[in-house]
């Protein structure tokens, strides 16, 4: 990897980090499309420059995230639990399914199918996540542990659990960037802690760059994001979905490399 894959790839998460159209997935297929060689680096990068995307969160809704009480907190805490002991317990099984394209193909088309049908199941959800109940943040943090897989999008994920809480789009995707923040955080020093070995100076900063710019290019798409959110819902990036995983599906059983770059 070099410091042009590792801009791309930054822009790249940036973009999808907030869209539920699986950050992780896009990385692993622009991987293959660059080139770029597997390694323990490459995934380190790939979960680390998340990070710098998160911090785009805590620069937008610096205030309102500063302003909550206590329990918002608490709640937080609690939805984050269950990717931590399931991210923990299946951490070198996530690692097998990390660059392979077809396992990306395959959960963006389902979920794209998901996505189309979300915004009839939950068209008339009226709570804030304000009233959410300590067992609701479990049960939507378990449902952000499913995006573990890639192509899955926590996005995705945690914002069709918090809907199913009776959350608003809004609402539910504003609970969704706040959740990724301990989720995030907590992902990327554990990946780096795990993977030092194989830092050196050169991979700092590349790691460094990686994530300044994957914050830049996330604080545009946070707002692009909440504005299609609110007044189109989920359809379009279910379509977008069903297009590229059924694309790479193609791709994979007619025997065509994704390395084409």
């Amino acid at each position: 990897m070099n410091i042009w894959h590792a801009i791309v790839l930054a822009i790249v998460e940036g973009i999808t980090e907030f869209l539920p159209i699986s950050s992780t997935g896009h990385m692993i297929l622009t991987s293959a499309l660059l080139g770029i060689e597997e390694s323990p680096f490459v995934k380190l990068f790939e979960i680390f420059i998340q990070f710098g995307a998160i911090l785009s969160v805590v620069v937008l809704y610096f205030k309102r995230f500063l302003k909550q009480n206590l329990d918002f907190y608490i709640k937080l805490i609690i939805a984050f639990i269950p990717t931590a002991i399931l991210g923990k317990l299946l951490d070198d099984y996530i690692d097998q399914f990390m660059g392979l394209p077809i396992v990306v193909g395959i959960t963006l088309f389902l979920g794209g199918v998901i996505l189309l049908m979300v915004d009839k199941w939950f068209k008339n959800n009226t709570r804030s996540y304000e009233g959410l109940a300590y067992l609701e943040c479990v049960m939507i943090g378990i449902f952000q542990s499913i995006a573990m897989i890639p192509g899955v999008s926590r996005s995705a994920a945690t914002i069709i659990g918090a809907q199913s809480r009776g959350l608003t789009r809004k609402s539910a995707a504003e609970f969704s960037f706040f959740l990724a923040i301990p989720t995030m955080a907590a992902a990327s020093l554990y990946k780096l802690l795990k993977h030092k070995d194989i830092i050196t100076s050169d991979s700092l900063g590349i790691l460094a760059i990686g994530s300044i710019v994957a914050f830049v290019v996330a604080l545009i798409a946070i707002k692009f994001f909440i504005e299609v959110l609110t007044r189109y819902g989920f359809k379009a990036f279910g379509y977008y979905r069903i297009l590229i995983g059924g694309i790479i599906i193609a791709c994979y059983f007619a025997n065509i490399k994704l390395n084409i770059i």
